[in-house]
């Protein structure tokens, strides 16, 4: 199939693109290289895919990847750009669009609200309409399990109310959901929701708390520990949530039109015990310093993952044990060569 995916240099869209190729899908890859965080990683993750930091420096450049076997361009262009993004679509004629591009982090989303309303809601308003105008067979798009906010029902089901976010970024993805709801409704257009739940493995980013913890204990540094560790989540190892993606987006339609499903490992880690797996790794024990809860936090997240157990044959099974080392190894393979 012809995919579009967006987002492609980022954590999980660099995984799902890497795993569509493999499978021999021809891919195009839009990603706008922001600085929310070290971009090199981003440049690096593309090189991966065949792509040189070179020719992914300009914008709305067409650049083939130099690997051999990976049928796969990339295009570095902003998802709220309403004059390159149709044109992007008119040209390559995609079958499959999967979403994966947004302004990420719920902690960011306080302090530059703007960044979010652009990307998240714009961005994804104009590749909807060209999903409308490019009779697109199947958007997949990223959501997140912080839309289920205040919700006290755990294990997290879709089937509860998420109506209560407690962050813009939040807000942002629940927003999301109605967007494509409404465009399924009204034009006819498939859409696929997944809620992902603490995604973490090699590559991952550096704001999350696998690589701020792994970063700091190597360092020297203390690190952070909010609610005085007593939280709890569904942390879900990048290769199980790749395999899920993947199997939606290779998965012909029946008979519906919108669709929500979570996407995790299906049972919830303490917050200290995850950090204890990481120390093993690093063989050195972390300083912390326990803080209060952070605003736009929650306390436990847990995904009941049951349907897309039943609609897509999905099989979280990497353990924290498996999931951690995997991610020191690369962690000090890729910063300390070892």
């Amino acid at each position: 199939m012809k995919i579009l995916v967006t987002g492609a240099a980022g954590f999980i869209g660099f995984h799902v693109v890497k795993q569509l190729l493999d499978l021999g899908h021809n891919v195009v890859g839009i990603d706008n290289l922001n600085d929310y965080y070290d971009v090199n990683l981003k440049y690096a993750r593309l090189n991966e895919l065949g792509i040189s930091k070179d020719d992914s420096k300009t914008f709305v450049n067409v650049v083939s990847s130099k690997k051999a076997n990976y049928n796969f361009k990339f295009i570095r262009v902003n998802l709220e750009d309403k004059v390159e993004l149709p044109k992007i679509f008119k040209k390559e004629k995609f079958d499959i669009v999967c979403n994966l591009a947004a302004q990420a982090g719920v902690r960011y989303s306080i302090e530059n609200p703007t960044a979010y309303i652009d990307s998240n809601i714009v961005g994804f308003l104009n590749l909807l309409e060209c999903c409308r105008g490019y009779k697109i067979k199947h958007l997949v798009y990223a959501s997140s399990s912080s839309v289920y906010g205040l919700n006290k029902s755990i294990p997290f089901a879709t089937q509860d109310k998420a109506d209560t976010p407690i962050s813009l970024y939040a807000a942002s993805k629940k927003s999301n959901e109605l967007m494509a709801h409404t465009y399924s409704y009204l034009f006819n257009i498939p859409t696929t929701g997944l809620r992902f739940f603490t995604v973490y493995g090699p590559w991952g980013r550096p704001d999350m708390a696998m690589y701020l913890f792994t970063d700091a204990i190597v360092n020297n540094q203390p690190i952070k520990v909010f609610n005085n560790g007593n939280m709890e989540r569904d942390f879900t190892y990048i290769d199980d949530i790749v395999n899920g993606v993947v199997k939606v987006i290779e998965t012909p339609i029946k008979n519906r039109l919108y669709k929500l499903y979570n996407i995790g490992n299906n049972n919830s880690v303490k917050l200290l015990d995850f950090i204890s797996e990481i120390e093993l790794n690093l063989n050195k024990k972390a300083e912390k310093i326990m803080l209060p809860m952070q605003p736009g936090d929650v306390q436990k997240t847990w995904a009941n993952v049951d349907e897309l157990i039943k609609d897509y044959n999905y099989s979280p099974n990497t353990t924290i044990k498996v999931g951690v080392k995997s991610f020191v190894d690369w962690f000090n393979a890729y910063y300390y060569n070892k």
